[in-house]
């Protein structure tokens, strides 16, 4: 299985971006689909995932109103639309996929670098 995210860049404060997770084989459709965030210096965090049973979603907190994950089937893609943008945004953010929420990640994607200006 192979995840490679793509999007990432240089905005400011308040702009959007949208992240595009390609994944090999079909596991969008099969496997908890995800986007983690990992500033410099820190830990990596949750950021939101989609159930692959019926598309529900859940963000973490410092996310919500402003971020949407979705998916295409079709393209074996998850999206990461991000908007009003803050520079505490600023992370590497990578794609992962998972068997179910109670299990760890079971595949990771390369990352891609967000940067928020203020």
């Amino acid at each position: 299985v192979q995840l490679q995210a793509s999007g990432g860049g240089l905005v400011q404060a308040g702009g959007s971006l949208r992240l595009s997770c390609a994944a090999s084989g079909s596991i969008v459709s099969g496997k908890v689909m995800g986007w983690y965030r990992q500033a410099p210096g820190k830990q990596r965090d949750f950021v939101a995932h989609i159930i692959p049973r019926d598309g529900s979603t859940n963000y973490a907190d410092s996310v919500k109103g402003r971020f949407t994950i979705s998916r295409d089937i079709a393209k074996n893609t998850v999206y990461l639309q991000m908007d009003s943008l803050k520079p505490e945004d600023t992370a590497v953010y990578y794609c992962a996929a998972r068997t179910s929420t109670y299990t760890r990640v079971n595949y990771w994607g390369q990352g891609t670098q967000v940067t928020v200006s203020s």
